[in-house]
């Protein structure tokens, strides 16, 4: 008995869909009000997503503002705004030299004392080698070189002699035959800024010299 497989519903359905007028593409025209009112949602969603966040940021801020407190001197900003937030190695030196001429005393040595000793042994060699007037007073300061010499010319001053103390059976006085120091001992950092100083010196009185003769003497 023969069969026909072919199903004849598909033969209706496939020759609905062949039609030769049809031009085989999309000849409605794009809906341009729904596109617009696409674009529209999407910034009003945006504007409203970056307003929330900037309320979030403010309101996060306060919250923060009001655990740390009221902003000291050295919290505060300068000149009555942010200046950016740079980080950069320029920027973060000069608030640190800010900070250290504005930071009360004492202070963290970072280099051990070195520089506040070679800088206290500097001011007492001043004073010790020139003259000086005392606040307060008409008396000046002498150099202890001049100080020397007038006490080698006219002595050490004499003080009323007192009775004889009575010492203990092999007691001896002592007698000082020199000094025990020469005033201070100088660190090794202070010896080593006193020679860079005196060999810059040194460079600086032999390349005078040399410009000198190079110089024709008028």
């Amino acid at each position: 008995m023969p069969t026909n497989d072919h199903k004849p519903e598909l033969h209706e359905r496939h020759d609905s869909h062949a039609n030769p007028d049809a031009p085989g593409y999309e000849i409605t025209d794009v809906n341009i009000n729904g596109i617009v009112v696409f674009l529209a949602g999407l910034m009003g969603f945006l504007v409203v997503f970056f307003v929330f966040c900037w309320v979030m940021g403010k309101a996060i801020n306060g919250a923060y503002a009001k655990l740390d407190g009221p902003a000291d001197k050295w919290h505060e900003a300068e000149g009555g705004g942010m200046k950016g937030l740079t980080s950069n190695p320029t920027f973060q030196q000069q608030k640190l030299q800010q900070l250290s001429a504005a930071f009360p005393e004492p202070r963290v040595d970072l280099d051990d004392g070195n520089q506040q000793i070679a800088d206290l042994h500097a001011r007492e060699d001043l004073m010790l080698e020139h003259y000086s007037s005392i606040s307060g007073g008409t008396a000046v300061r002498i150099p202890i070189d001049r100080a020397m010499e007038l006490i080698v010319e006219r002595g050490l001053p004499v003080h009323a002699t007192t009775a004889a103390e009575v010492k203990m059976a092999g007691e001896i006085e002592p007698q000082i035959q020199a000094p025990l120091t020469n005033g201070f001992a100088r660190t090794g950092y202070e010896l080593g800024v006193i020679e860079a100083r005196e060999q810059k010196m040194n460079f600086g009185r032999a390349e005078a010299a040399a410009h000198a003769e190079l110089t024709p003497a008028k």
